[in-house]
């Protein structure tokens, strides 16, 4: 929790206001039992109506400063807790959006949503509740247990053997509840991450029909979720009856010890009852501690996870990739490529006469967090400015994983790879993205406008660079054809588009800010065979100098590149032209003439019909 304290700072004036109006509150409840005891010691045996009436407006006064009291520290505690969860909250959400991909995939989607909200919630009620009672109820227990001790010594003895009682209880429950509290969140987060997963894919599960399977699973989650909450929460609600048990009994002790001192001339009737006030006071305020406790256990382990993330950082990952065996050795050429960048300037090595590719993979390999195996071993190439790459493999033979490592979305784990000489781990990650334009494999749209989603690639772009990118990604009768044209609405995930809208549209968002490098990865999987074709020859007539990445399961979509990479199981079967694979490269034929058996040579042919 104190991690999280800096996002209390702005509210400092709140944070000691809030407690400074409790404990005047608690000052003045800690009057109105001796006023009462007055009440009755003076004004009842005497008839004296002047002096109760005057007592009695005592304790209005008393009763409205006090409300009055409440109400402003109230006031000042809901609005530090409430501040201080919207700075936490947003903190939290830049550090998410900061993180790359490979600790987004070590936290979980649907436990970083819990933490967000549920967690953050629970940490503002304890933020809530420590302001308004932590200071107060402890002011009650020892003030009244003090003016116990003024009234008479042997009746606060009482106190004495009371109050710790109550601690031990309160204390020994909360140290037992908290580490349950942290699995129960955890419960929630796989509920989260279940009905995630079924809401994302309900598709898939009706028409496979496991709705009944998926329904039985859910139960299972919640059901398990619900024994925890209900085992903890059986735990939190002994300590209510076993306090009142502890205070009821010590008022019986009081109540006879009083009586025996009332009867012996020591107390007054007024001051036994002023003394059974002020238990009954430890008692409410006990209760209150208690579930305060309760509270602030929640709140304790739920800021316990939301630190958790802000320890999470994108340095470890990239150190991680610099200390593992091989990280950051290229070859000695590529070495020698990348001293030479580095004297002769990154930006501007070509022109200064260093002879430094483009883009290099200097011997990478790749190895996910977790996995047991490398996705990617020694990929070894280089990429010219301005070239046409072509991306072609099976299914998991580690296409995508390959264009990732170019923006840095995951470190290398052996090599380096190399932007005009320079290891892009040495670069910003601002820097190096504003160089590259991206296009997923899921086409993902943003809520709001065609417009608003064209300017995520340039936020300045102007009406005619807009146009431009849409021209070349195919799409300009996808927004022609929806009313407004590029001020059209956008569903939340572009649900109101088709697939193949939603790709075109991604691809212009790409193309606006002119990257140095467009990666394509498997983005014009939707679009027809004519469609695609119109876009590859746009997307090449408009490139100029930019280096584009297609990666593909058709081979006519890559046909054409300057250079094919061939991926077979995450090592690098082939690189060259269409017409060098097709005569050198096995997987290449395979995966060509299995698109295009017409072409299939006639030798070939005859072999596989006489089997």
């Amino acid at each position: 929790m104190k991690r999280l304290m800096k996002y209390l700072s702005d509210y400092k004036k709140e944070s000691v206001l809030a407690p400074l109006f409790k404990l005047l509150e608690a000052f003045f409840e800690l009057l109105v039992p001796l006023v009462v005891a007055n009440i009755i010691d003076r004004g009842i045996p005497d008839e004296d109506m002047g002096y109760i009436g005057k007592m009695g407006l005592c304790l209005l006064v008393l009763a409205v400063v006090g409300l009055v009291s409440s109400i402003t520290a109230q006031f000042f505690a809901a609005k530090a807790a409430v501040g201080f969860s919207t700075k936490l909250r947003q903190a939290l959400f830049d550090h998410i959006q900061g993180l790359n991909f490979t600790n987004i995939d070590k936290v979980g989607t649907s436990t970083m949503i819990t933490r967000m909200t549920s967690d953050i919630n629970q940490v503002q009620s304890g933020v809530n509740m420590v302001l308004r009672l932590f200071l107060r109820s402890p002011i009650i227990v020892f003030g009244a247990m003090i003016m116990a001790f003024l009234i008479d010594v042997k009746c606060a003895l009482i106190f004495v053997v009371a109050i710790p009682l109550l601690a031990v209880v309160v204390f020994g429950i909360m140290m037992w509840t908290m580490p349950l509290y942290k699995k129960v969140q955890a419960g929630l987060d796989k509920v989260l991450g279940i009905t995630r997963e079924n809401l994302t894919g309900v598709r898939v599960i009706r028409a496979f029909h496991k709705e009944a399977e998926e329904e039985e699973k859910f139960r299972a989650a919640t059901g398990a979720l619900a024994d925890s909450q209900i085992f903890v929460g059986k735990i939190s609600a002994v300590m209510n009856p076993v306090t009142y048990v502890i205070v009821n009994g010590a008022i019986i002790a009081l109540i006879y010890t009083g009586a025996l001192q009332v009867d012996v001339g020591n107390l007054s009737k007024g001051e036994v009852v002023a003394v059974i006030s002020y238990m009954s006071q430890i008692l409410v305020e006990l209760v209150k501690l208690a579930n305060l406790i309760i509270t602030i256990t929640k709140a304790l382990a739920c800021a316990d996870r939301v630190a958790g993330v802000f320890e999470i950082q994108n340095e470890d990952a990239w150190a991680a990739s610099a200390a593992a065996p091989g990280a950051g050795k290229p070859s000695e050429a590529s070495g020698a490529l990348l001293e030479a960048g580095k004297q002769a300037g990154v930006r501007n090595a070509a022109s200064k006469g260093v002879s430094v590719p483009f883009l290099q993979f200097a011997h990478v390999s790749l190895t996910y967090a977790g996995a047991g195996a490398e996705t990617l071993h020694d990929m070894n190439f280089t990429v010219n400015r301005g070239e046409t790459v072509g991306v072609i493999g099976g299914t998991g033979s580690g296409k995508s994983s390959l264009v990732n490592l170019i923006p840095g979305f995951y470190p290398v784990t052996e090599g380096a790879v190399l932007l005009e000489g320079q290891d892009i781990r040495d670069m910003s990650e601002e820097a190096l993205r504003n160089r590259i334009g991206v296009v997923p494999q899921k086409a993902v749209l943003f809520k709001g406008t065609i417009r608003s989603n064209l300017q995520w690639g340039k936020p300045d772009a102007t009406e005619e660079e807009m146009w431009q990118a849409v021209e070349t990604a195919q799409a300009r009768e996808v927004v022609e054809g929806k009313d407004g044209g590029l001020d059209a609405k956008v569903a939340q995930n572009g649900k109101n588009f088709s697939g193949g809208q939603r790709q075109r549209l991604t691809i212009a968002r790409a193309l606006v800010r002119r990257p140095e490098i467009l990666i394509l990865d498997d983005s014009a999987s939707a679009l027809d065979y004519a469609t695609d074709a119109k876009l590859r020859e746009a997307l090449k007539s408009a490139a100029g100098g930019t280096t584009t990445f297609i990666v593909s399961q058709r081979a006519s979509s890559i046909r054409h590149a300057d250079k094919i990479i061939v991926l077979d199981d995450g090592e690098i079967a082939g690189i060259g032209t269409h017409d060098e694979l097709l005569k050198d490269c096995g997987v290449y034929q395979e995966i060509y003439y299995s698109q295009y058996s017409d072409e299939r040579p006639k030798a070939e042919k005859a072999q596989k019909g006489g089997r």
